[in-house]
């Protein structure tokens, strides 16, 4: 079968400066991919041309087996890919469930809201993803970002959604409330979804993900199985490994140069 979506030899410019080249990517049901990088490292620009808001100047993005060429982030979404983007799009003083329908709400005749409909809905959908709030009607600003982060993939999974792109979905998030979107994350996963994960971060990635994309001024850097690295070894490929090894023993030399200058 074909992966949900893969994208091969993809590039993008702006201008002079390369955002991509030559990246590939495949994500299959039931799986998770990370896809890791520094500031700069074109994680945001795979993201844009993932989800439709950007197209690729070089390469080929597959739906299904099928070429696309999306001219939108809604023609990405019609056919089943959901971008949660980190700075979450909700209303905080709106209650839980008037987000989660927010822009697709449930009418009765004459055009009246289904309210009871959709706080069913949105009790019922939460609770399928292990999502137990004390009460839909709380304003979603009262809930944490981790329980925020949460809703958002509930509501991409019941509105159709065969792909989640997640960006950066942990950042800012405490030890705990991380882990809590990790937890949704695995269980997305659980139910055939295939997910994304964008993210700086080895140690939230490394529990969840089963393959490992990492980014470096727009160029792969490593692409490994989960079977195939190790959590120290993806740290060190973040990290730099070699380079900070060099910057350690310059440091180093340079500390104790200070020092005698100091004495």
């Amino acid at each position: 079968m074909s992966a949900l979506i893969g994208l091969a030899g993809v590039g993008k410019h702006y201008g002079n400066v390369i955002a991509l080249r030559d990246v590939s990517l495949a994500v299959d049901a039931g799986q998770v991919v990370c896809v890791l990088g520094d500031n700069g490292a074109g994680k945001s620009t795979l993201i844009k041309i993932i989800s439709g808001l950007h197209r690729p100047d070089a390469g080929t993005y597959e739906v299904a087996g099928e070429p696309v060429a999306f001219g939108s982030p809604r023609e990405a979404l019609d056919r089943g890919i959901a971008t949660v983007y980190q700075d979450l799009a909700v209303v905080p003083l709106m209650p839980v469930w008037r987000n989660f329908f927010l822009g697709a709400e449930l009418r009765r005749s004459f055009g009246r809201l289904d309210i009871a409909a959709m706080r069913r809905t949105t009790r019922d959908e939460l609770a399928g993803m292990g999502i137990d709030l004390r009460d839909v009607d709380q304003p979603i600003g009262t809930l944490s970002g981790g329980e925020r982060q949460c809703v958002a993939i509930a509501r991409a999974v019941h509105f159709g959604a065969r792909v989640l792109v997640l960006d950066e979905p942990t950042a800012a998030l405490g030890v705990k409330q991380a882990g809590v979107v990790l937890r949704y994350v695995a269980r997305a996963r659980a139910r055939g979804l295939g997910v994304v994960f964008i993210t700086h971060n080895p140690h939230h990635a490394y529990p969840v993900g089963d393959r490992f994309l990492v980014l470096k001024r727009g160029r792969v850097l490593a692409d490994r199985a989960k079977d195939a690295i190790t959590r120290d070894e993806l740290t060190a490929l973040m990290a730099g490994g070699a380079e900070l090894d060099e910057l350690a023993a310059e440091l180093s030399g340079t500390g104790t140069g200070t020092g005698a200058d100091a004495g």
